[in-house]
């Protein structure tokens, strides 16, 4: 069987194949996209400006910020630009590299709302010992070993499905390339590949989940023996944090963490964590605390 993948290009089949539905959703998701990359990037931009804004959870909200709008801009300008032409085509080249974008950001984003997690335990449960434990080295580090994670991750899935052969059928019940759509189209057995992927993806997705459950359970449980104004402040910014998790842990682990058979489910699902959840951090996170409302007027302010 000859291995025809370098020449071939496969065909995304989108969100829907209505012409009517297609120009409305060019327009949903072409000013969802607009809020996400000037929310993300106004919450960058304040942080880094901002002396205020020095603690590390505003260290790693940047962070989260900057990986939403690249794990955003790896499929969402394709497929608002799908939306306007009948013939929706992707090289090989260009489908493994948005794969690769799509696994090597998202699993960075996966180990950085973790990271924010334990910060936001260590502040909570261990305030006398938190500025010696989150030093900005800690910090740095922290956030080198999510992106080094991210790559790791992602070159597993990457080289896994990049040596299969595709030489059937080329068209992709999905608006990305993902690993799932591209198991369906190789023609070779794929099960040994789909557990490695199941195991890699979906074990990444669903251990992060639980370390997360636990440690807000465990801060939770503190919160009882602090003061209400202790209290409050604590579950204002926890309360952000557990949003943003069950937006985007919830659909991303139930779409990795079984083998695809209905990928008309999957897409819909991946909308939540490529779109929805980047697009909704930038407003839960400023709209819930005072210090980031506070920046960004002074910010603008400033500016004008």
């Amino acid at each position: 069987m000859v291995n025809m993948s370098n020449e071939k290009e496969f065909i995304l089949v989108g969100l829907s194949e209505n012409q009517g539905v297609q120009k409305i959703c060019f327009m949903i998701f072409l000013l969802f996209y607009m809020i996400i990359v000037v929310g993300n990037l106004l919450i960058v931009i304040t942080v880094f400006s901002s002396q205020r804004l020095n603690s590390p959870m505003y260290f790693f909200l940047s962070y989260l910020s900057f990986v939403d709008i690249c794990y955003s801009s790896v499929t969402a300008p394709k497929m608002i630009a799908d939306f306007l032409v009948e013939n929706k085509t992707i090289s090989f080249v260009g489908c493994i590299t948005q794969l690769f974008g799509v696994h090597f950001f998202g699993c960075t984003e996966i180990f950085i709302l973790t990271v924010m997690a334990y910060d936001r335990y260590t502040a909570i449960c261990r305030p006398l010992h938190y500025t010696t434990l989150m030093t900005r080295r800690v910090c740095s580090q922290m956030v080198i070993g999510s992106w080094v994670g991210g790559f790791m991750h992602s070159m597993v899935q990457t080289l896994l499905t990049s040596c299969l052969p595709f030489c059937g059928p080329n068209k992709i019940d999905h608006y990305f390339c993902d690993v799932h759509p591209l198991l369906h189209l190789a023609c070779t057995n794929t099960y040994a590949v789909g557990i490695i992927v199941v195991a890699n993806s979906g074990m990444i997705a669903l251990s992060c989940f639980f370390i997360l459950v636990v440690s807000y359970i465990v801060i939770l449980v503190s919160l009882r023996s602090q003061t209400s104004e202790g209290r409050h402040k604590a579950l204002s910014t926890c309360g952000s944090h557990i949003t943003v998790v069950i937006l985007f842990f919830g659909p991303c682990t139930f779409t990795y963490i079984r083998p695809s058979s209905d990928l008309s489910e999957d897409k819909r699902l991946a909308v939540f964590y490529t779109v929805i959840t980047p697009m909704l951090n930038p407003l839960i996170y400023t709209l819930r605390n005072e210090e980031m409302k506070s920046a960004m007027k002074k910010l603008w302010s400033r500016e004008v």
